[in-house]
């Protein structure tokens, strides 16, 4: 059965160039369009949509507004499209926090470097979304009972109960078992020491690094290191939005500033982060992004380069996105010691990075996005 999609733009061309994309896809429908936001929350609770397509800027009702009506009354997956300025970034942000899964920008040269490309991302971003509808729409349940499952000589994970995203428009959905952490669901700290933490996240990032962060004190003992995918207008609202809302300070991150703790440096869009220089004396290193890498920023080189300075002192994780970005960088912090914990498939918006590192059995620990800031405070003694 196809995804049934709603499309939703006051221009008639760009309805029409979506719609006819979107219906070049076997597994796509395109069931109606909407001109505003209002007669989208009317056709949301009308027909049902798999997926919503939704434009920011329109009369009558704009995106985000609607946005918010519609994750109130009938949540569904929502993909904004939106321009590429500051404005343009941090009405996106505002829709994200509003409860839309992912964006893409509305104008298609600057989503791929040609037509197919652009057309193809599309085409996913709408089919990976649509798999978080059923847990949108899911009742509440009663939590189930943590169990514990050994993984490999000397390492058990736990099967922790699924909550919703806070500010992601996701209801709560049934708990189905992943990898828990312990018996009684409570976390126990390792032992291990560490100097740098370092964090990666695509699609459905903003919203689970907000999640993280702003649940961290002011005297978080070491710098953190955050890579997501983003274009590199976004980067730096985004960054201001976390500082904002955040008792540690994050920024995006300039090339040869000193790393401090209780600090988090945000990958700038567009470009490769990395570190030089050695524990306690280490600098941000900002390079140009490269044609020929997929991402730009590149969780894989910010992991790799950690590994190389940090050796095993850092505690990384791979969030939500799409693909496998993550995994070398995370295998090479594994080589040498250090922690990797992966969020787990139900908290996801998209379970694609973190299910590359749990698959490549990398990751020691599969965590709920909701417990994910605990599971630190305790790996680090700070509660």
């Amino acid at each position: 059965m196809s995804v049934k999609v709603l499309v939703v733009d006051d221009s008639s061309f760009f309805r029409r160039r979506v719609s006819e994309i979107i219906n070049g896809d076997p597994r796509l429908e395109v069931i109606d369009c909407a001109v505003n936001g209002k007669e989208a929350v009317e056709k949301a609770a009308k027909l049902k949509p798999d997926v919503i397509t939704m434009d920011i800027e329109m009369p009558v009702m704009d995106g985000i507004t609607a946005v918010r009506e519609i994750m109130r009354t009938n949540p569904t997956p929502i993909l904004m499209f939106s321009s590429l300025t500051h404005d343009g970034a941090k009405a996106t942000l505002d829709a994200l926090d509003a409860g839309a899964l992912d964006f893409l920008p509305k104008k298609f040269e600057d989503i791929a470097r040609n037509r197919d490309d652009a057309v193809s991302l599309l085409q996913q971003r709408v089919s990976e979304i649509a798999r978080k509808r059923s847990f949108m729409r899911r009742p509440a349940v009663a939590p189930a009972p943590a169990m514990s499952t050994p993984v490999s000589a000397g390492a058990t994970v736990t099967r922790t109960p699924v909550r919703p995203m806070a500010g992601s428009g996701l209801a709560t959905g049934t708990a189905v078992p992943t990898r828990p952490v312990s018996s009684m669901g409570r976390f126990k700290a390792s032992g291990k020491r560490y100097q740098l933490t370092a964090i990666g996240t695509s699609t459905g990032g903003p919203v689970a690094l907000q999640k993280v962060l702003s649940a961290l004190p002011a005297n978080y003992p070491m710098p953190i290191l955050l890579i997501q995918h983003m274009p590199s207008t976004f980067t730096a609202a985004f960054a201001q939005r976390l500082n904002g809302l955040c008792k540690i300070s994050v920024k995006e991150a300039q090339d040869g500033e000193p790393l401090k703790a209780g600090t988090a440096y945000l990958a700038p869009g567009g470009m490769q982060m990395m570190i030089d220089g050695r524990p306690g004396a280490t600098r941000v290193k900002i390079i140009d992004g490269g044609d020929r890498m997929n991402y730009k920023p590149c969780v894989d080189v910010t992991f790799g380069s950690a590994a190389n300075v940090y050796g095993d002192k850092v505690l990384s994780m791979v969030l939500t996105g799409m693909g496998a970005d993550g995994r070398d960088g995370a295998r090479m912090l594994k080589q040498q010691g250090s922690t990797v914990w992966a969020q787990d498939e139900d908290s996801c918006v998209v379970y694609g990075m973190p299910q590359a590192v749990a698959k490549a059995g990398i990751s020691t620990e599969d965590l709920p996005l909701d417990r994910i800031a605990e599971r630190i405070l305790v790996e680090l003694n700070l509660v």
